[in-house]
Parts: structure tokens; C-alpha cells; sequence
């Protein structure tokens, strides 16, 4: 993620890539002008009008939002009347709402380790289990004890 600055200089290079662009459409689209003494007509069919029209909503579209992205992206700056002090105020209780989140995050940790210990205790109790019915041979060897 970029920081602040550097989103609203892509979003500016943004605004003016759709500048170009409708002003590219617009002269591609663009009814010719007539010219006094000049019988030649340049008529558009009626495909090339809509597609004219749909042409400047969405540039209308595209630079609006872009405008408003802008707009949002300056207001999220820092203002001149963010001192020092309340800048270094700020950063103190991010800290400490990470110490909080960490410690949180330890304590959570912790309990997973004992979790993982019951777990694998559980598992190896299976484990021999499904060894010992196996061999139902030395589960009664194991029961005689020899006689002297």
C-alpha cells in the first residue's frame, strides 16, 4: 500500500489520462465544421452519434469520480494545525494499543501451545492403542508375568 502522496499523485496522473483521452475521443468523433463555400456535408450516421454520446458519459463519469477520489485523498492529509505534540500524542497511543494487540496475540499463542501438547498427547495415546490391537499377542504376554 502506498503511502497518502503517492496515491493522490497517481490519481492526479489518473485525472489527466482521462483529460487526454476524452479530448483524443473528442477530436476523433467530432462533426467536421462547414466552411462557407463549401457544398461537401458531413452528416453522422445515427451509430456514430450514440456512440458519441456514450462516449462523453463515461468520460463525464471517469473524471467526476477521479475528482471526488482526489478530493477525499487531499482532505486525509495531514493538516498545517497537526502539531508536533499531537502527532507524537497520536503515535504514543498507537503504541500502546500495539503492546495491548501483542500481548493479546501472546496470550493467544500460549494457549495454543498447551492446546497443541493435549492434542499431540491425544493423538500418540491412539497411536499405541492402534499398535497394541494389532498385536493381541503381546498385550497377553505382557499381562503373564513368567513363574520361577
Amino acid at each position: 500500500m502506498a503511502d497518502r502522496l503517492t496515491q493522490l499523485q497517481d490519481t492526479i496522473n489518473q485525472q489527466a489520462e482521462h483529460f487526454c483521452n476524452s479530448i483524443g475521443i473528442l477530436q476523433q468523433f467530432s462533426t467536421p465544421s462547414k466552411f462557407p463555400g463549401f457544398d461537401r456535408s458531413g452528416s453522422q450516421t445515427p451509430q456514430q452519434q450514440q456512440n458519441q454520446e456514450d462516449y462523453a458519459v463515461l468520460f463525464a463519469t471517469l473524471i467526476s469520480r477521479c475528482a471526488k477520489d482526489i478530493d477525499t485523498l487531499i482532505e486525509s492529509l495531514p493538516s498545517e494545525e497537526s502539531s508536533t505534540e499531537l502527532q507524537v500524542q497520536s503515535l504514543r497511543r498507537l503504541e500502546a494499543e500495539n503492546k495491548e494487540a501483542a500481548e493479546q496475540l501472546e496470550e493467544v499463542v500460549r494457549q495454543g501451545e498447551i492446546l497443541l501438547e493435549k492434542i499431540q498427547g491425544a493423538l500418540s495415546d491412539i497411536a499405541q492403542c492402534q499398535l497394541d490391537m494389532q498385536n493381541p499377542a503381546l498385550i497377553l504376554n505382557k499381562d503373564v508375568k513368567p513363574q520361577l
